[in-house]
């Protein structure tokens, strides 16, 4: 068996983990050699034993199952059930046009879940494709995943790490790791070992498959390839991550078999009673109880709760907002938490200096990212750097102390370089300094091991050396500080409070310092800047800045009772200083990964109540918060951009991942994807979900009665011995026409004024009201109740069979479309001016349906085709009243509930 680096050889106990031991025990462990490598037989023999350095394919959902899936819905059973009742009865042409609605349903739903791709094909690309690698004693190119455990492999600027490695040397390495870690800026790297319980983000000794290097170069061992990596450990994670079912869903499903057991309870009711009280044949109450089985069951439901979520989604696309699931829209609008990255998502991810402090006294910077636009402000108004000749010498060193360039491409500002660097320069450039290129002499880059960059330039003043880099590293080696036109004795005590206030605001400190050469130099060293004698000019506050728009999103969202928690794996100062800018955690501090770790379930699940933000967190952390707040009743989107918040967001109820900066496994183990990368766009899916759940409750609420009603007239006549007023078959023409039409109408309605000011709803809770289930039982009576008075009043006044029933269906026809505008509103009143301007698609479907009937009451193939025939005036007045009284008794409930 191959050594590994937890596992020496010699010993059967367990070693610390590779970035806590010294490099060259981790090197003996591998038994690899620095100088030579592995043999190629020696690489070849790993390769058996530990496979290619690539990660398993994921099990991928055909198109097949993907298509039999939308099928998987107890409304789509309903459906089915009434398409078989109708081809009973009969009637081919209704059975094709429900057939129809659920073919629609399914093919929206296929179209729009797209190719549902595992996650684990965008953590694949992540892996280098090329390495350099030493075999036999040489340096050699080769296939990333043809690298095993103790190859020796060679990093340069711009590589993407090709396998967890340790590192045995660096010369300024600096390693972007936000995707993993969700860190804002590169890291340092050092062969030194580090703590054994340090979190990812604090392994300094190690660099990470699938991370990038910013700047500087390193070797080291490779100590884990393919799922054993850190990346390869997030794959894991997210292949035994559950997803969840979404609240609309589960609700749906409830509703639906509950509601086929009910139409099948009382069909049988009813054709035990025909038989036992009545001398009805066989075949009379068969056909009855069908009748009132097609009556009773809803056939629109299901579409009209597909068009909505898919009205839904087209709306969400217009604002930048992809969604991959319908029923995801639908889950946003009920969350009641919302955890969200920082890096990238609250932030810009553009590192801007906030703040300068110069021995005259602190100046605020304004403007934010790359784009040089803002003012620099003293005692609050805005100062030029030509008038404050200390505030130019600290703009100097930003701008010569500096690899890093900004500049305008495509109407954008871009930043080429490393993002610390990038927001000095913007600094610079706002001040009025370029610091042209063609002036510098010699340069000292910037390395860990000393923490500052020196370059030595011409000037009008002649040849002077700046240096820009770690306050304490500067500190040591000033002697003075600038005060203004000459140099002042060093105040150490006072810069290192300064320096203290910054840090506690969360903003990461430079220090710029600065001092004369000689004559004719054309060299500096770092012995030059060691030796002391610099004058201090003073310090940069970086941060990287909120979004603006984010702020008013968090403020929005918790105006609407949603609770949003920060969850980074930046440092504790910087979280709890970019929430409380973003109106998180009330000022609380950040808990650490490093508490989170030796908490118990039961214990993390307090914490994560109680606690809004959290720092310093790694993939396990993230999705261990996701599962207690679920396991607390909490609906949870989670949003991110990193590789290490792909497992969370597959957890979560719905997950929503940053189009632009995010990574490919994000995105793919998400349900929506942001286009614009803005988390104002998640208030507005959370609006946007909240209206679609109000039209699907009041399409719910609108279809039972009408069922009701019609079911309510076919089992009111049997059990009274009456002639049936409704034959079947009208009873499908007007559940038919309803669907199309009426149902339909609601899914186009917008937000009601009140929609962001409503607490979520109770998680789990049904989808109906209260109210709801009341009004559905007295619309059934009065409109069922009206529709069997005006049948009977017609027998009574001497009008024939035919044409009662035709008044009979008038009134069920004309009764539900004036509950549709009673509908429309469901806390206000509808007899007001939006009735008439804010859906006009509700009035083209009144017209509709409308034309529907005449055809059904006016010409010779429907009336020998539902038993239909002309009537006069009066056979449209009466249902006229009927409707009236309808829409009077529902604006009398809702006044009543208002008060």
């Amino acid at each position: 068996m191959t050594p590994t680096a937890e596992q020496p050889e010699s010993s059967g106990a367990t070693a610390p983990p590779a970035h806590a031991r010294p490099a060259e025990d981790v090197v003996a462990a591998l038994g690899t050699d620095l100088r030579t490598g592995l043999t190629r037989q020696e690489a070849l023999a790993r390769l058996e034993e530990h496979g290619p350095n690539s990660l398993p394919e994921g099990v991928r959902e055909s198109a097949l199952s993907r298509l039999l899936r939308q099928f998987k819905d107890p409304m789509i059973y309903v459906l089915l059930a009434a398409a078989v009742l109708t081809t009973v009865l009969g009637e081919v042409v209704d059975t094709i046009v429900i057939l129809s609605v659920v073919v629609i349903n399914a093919v929206i739903g296929f179209v729009q879940e797209g190719k549902a791709e595992d996650a684990l094909e965008g953590i694949r690309e992540m892996l280098s494709l090329d390495a350099q690698v030493r075999r036999d004693g040489t340096w050699q190119t080769a296939p990333a995943e043809d690298l095993v455990p103790g190859d020796v492999v060679r990093l340069s600027s711009g590589d993407k790490v090709p396998a967890d490695v340790r590192l045995t040397a660096t010369a300024n390495l600096r390693v972007e790791e936000s995707a993993l870690t969700g860190e804002s800026v590169p890291v340092d790297k050092d062969p030194d070992p580090v703590a054994a319980d340090s979190g990812i983000g604090d392994r300094t000794s190690m660099a990470f498959s699938g991370t990038v290097v910013a700047a500087g170069s390193g070797t080291g061992v490779v100590t884990a390839t393919g799922e054993d990596t850190e990346i390869g450990h997030i794959t894991t994670m997210l292949e035994d991550v559950e997803s969840l079912e979404t609240p609309l869903t589960r609700q749906m499903t409830s509703f639906g078999k509950k509601l086929s057991l009910a139409v099948v309870v009382l069909a049988l009711v009813m054709f035990g009673l025909g038989a036992l009280l009545y001398d009805y044949t066989l075949g009379e109450l068969t056909l009855s109880a069908i009748g009132f089985a097609v009556a009773a069951i809803p056939e629109g439901l299901p579409a009209v709760l597909t068009i909505t979520l898919a009205l839904g989604v087209q709306q969400m696309a217009r604002r930048n907002a992809i969604v991959r699931r319908m029923a995801s829209v639908e889950t946003l609008g009920s969350v009641t938490v919302i955890c969200t990255d920082k890096t990238g998502t609250l932030t810009r991810n553009e590192m801007t200096v906030r703040t300068v402090v110069t021995p005259a006294g602190h100046y605020e910077v304004t403007g934010t990212g790359y784009a040089p636009e803002g003012d620099i402000l003293h005692a609050g108004r805005p100062v030029s750097a030509v008038e404050h000749a200390d505030l130019r010498a600290l703009a100097v060193v930003a701008a010569r102390a500096n690899d890093s360039t900004v500049a305008r491409q495509d109407g954008r500002w871009q930043l080429s370089g490393e993002p610390t660097d990038g927001g000095v320069r913007t600094f610079a450039l706002k001040a009025g300094v370029r610091g042209d290129e063609d002036e510098r002499v010699a340069a000292v880059p910037f390395d860990s091991a000393y923490k500052y960059m020196a370059t030595l330039d011409h000037t009008p003043d002649g040849l002077v050396v700046h240096v820009k880099g770690a306050p304490d590293r500067l500190l040591d080696r000033s002697d003075s500080q600038s005060a203004g036109e000459g140099t002042a004795p060093l105040d150490r005590a006072w810069w290192d409070r300064q320096v203290d206030e910054l840090s506690a605001q969360g903003l990461r400190v430079l220090a710029a310092a600065a001092r004369r050469a000689e004559p004719g130099a054309t060299a500096v060293t770092t012995q030059d800047v060691d030796a002391g004698g610099l004058v201090f000019l003073g310090l940069y506050g970086i941060i990287d800045p909120p979004r603006e728009e984010a702020v008013e999103a968090i403020r929005a969202c918790r105006q609407a009772g949603i609770r949003v928690k920060m969850i980074t794996g930046d440092h504790a100062g910087t979280a709890s200083a970019i929430a409380r800018e973003m109106g998180i955690g009330d000022g609380a501090p950040a808990v650490t990964g490093a508490r989170l770790e030796s908490a118990s379930d039961e214990e993390l699940r307090t914490i994560a109540a109680e606690h809004d933000v959290f720092a310093r967190t790694s993939p396990e952390h993230k999705l261990r918060l996701v599962r207690a707040l679920q396991a607390d009743g909490e609906v949870v989107s989670m949003t991110g951009d990193g590789v290490n918040d792909a497992p969370s967001l597959k957890r979560a109820d719905v997950g929503v991942a940053m189009g632009i900066k995010g990574t490919e496994a994000t995105k793919e183990a998400a349900d929506v994807v942001l286009a614009d990368d803005n988390f104002a766009s998640i208030e507005a899916a959370v609006e946007m979900g909240r209206t679609i759940y109000d039209n699907l409750r009041k399409a719910i609420v609108f279809i039972l009665p009408t069922n009701g009603a019609q079911g309510l007239v076919i089992l009111a006549a049997v059990v009274l011995g009456l002639t049936l007023p409704l034959t079947p078959v009208q009873v499908l023409w007007v559940n038919t026409i309803t669907a199309v039409t009426l149902a339909l109408a609601l899914a186009f309605e917008p937000s009601e004024s009140d929609i962001m000011h409503r607490p979520p709803r109770a998680p789990g809770g049904s989808i109906l009201p209260r109210s709801g289930l009341v009004r559905i039982v007295y619309i059934s009576l009065l409109i069922g109740g009206g529709t069997i008075a005006v049948f009977l009043l017609g027998e009574d006044s001497g009008s024939g069979l035919a044409e009662s029933r035709t008044v009979a269906v008038n009134t069920l026809v004309v009764g539900q479309i004036f509950y549709l505008f009673a509908s429309r509103f469901s806390r206000t009143t509808s007899l007001r001016r939006e009735l008439f301007t804010t859906n006009p698609v509700s009035w083209v479907c009144v017209g509709v349906m409308l034309a529907l009937q005449l055809l059904f009451v006016y010409t010779p193939a429907m009336n020998t085709a539902f038993g239909s025939t002309s009537v006069g005036l009066d056979g449209w007045l009466v249902p006229l009243a009927v409707g009236v009284a309808v829409l009077a008794v529902v604006e009398v409930d809702k006044a009543l509930r208002r008060r």
